[in-house]
């Protein structure tokens, strides 16, 4: 069997990056959410590893919406069935809301092709937000220059975290967009997407 004619250099970046974003759904869903326990046992070609990941807990407006939701539960089975009701109820209430935060907590993952957010409760769905390092054009520290685009934030605060700017084109390679991230390493993560701080 004849090999295929490898595909030229200049290829549109449009064409690339829906490739990589592929193999980045491939090489990510060969690891569990739990990165550091390595590849899953069910995987039968042991995948490269991953560059870079971290976790990150769920936004701010999400904990509030979360408890909100117990409290007005609560109260509401508190109001109609009795207090003594809601104080039965109580502690399912708050073992449902903790589920909820554990499962909105998220992986932020650069592959060898592109970078995602991973939700724990979604892993049937894999990864959204993909960006594929071909459309990645920079890196740097917080604040963006002033000519970038509006950066849209992934994930929150955490301390000793510092805050980057990815500079990138949209998918399909005509805009630019920007997202900002809080990272454990800045370093290790502008490395691992090919664009070292300056």
């Amino acid at each position: 069997m004849a090999r295929r004619q490898r595909r030229p250099d200049d290829e549109p970046p449009a064409v690339r990056a829906a490739r990589d974003r592929e193999r980045h759904t491939s090489q990510v869903t060969s690891y569990g959410f739990l990165a550091r326990r390595g590849p899953k046992r069910s995987v039968t070609v042991t995948p490269a590893p991953l560059r870079y990941w971290q976790y990150n807990l769920v936004s701010p407006g999400v904990a509030l919406a979360t408890v909100l939701a117990v409290v007005v539960w609560l109260v509401a089975l508190g109001l109609i069935s009795g207090w003594p009701a809601a104080r039965q109820e109580a502690p399912l209430a708050v073992v449902l809301g903790l589920l909820v935060l554990v499962l909105a907590t998220s992986r932020f993952t650069v592959s060898d092709h592109a970078v995602s957010t991973d939700i724990a409760g979604l892993r049937q769905t894999s990864s959204f937000g993909v960006v594929p390092l071909v459309l990645v054009e920079d890196v740097v520290l917080a604040p963006a220059p002033a000519d970038w685009p509006r950066a849209r934030r992934r994930g929150g605060w955490w301390p000793g975290r510092r805050r980057v700017v990815v500079r990138h084109l949209s998918a399909d390679g005509a805009a630019d967009r920007a997202f900002t991230v809080w990272v454990r390493d800045p370093e290790e993560f502008a490395d691992a997407l090919g664009h070292p701080l300056p």
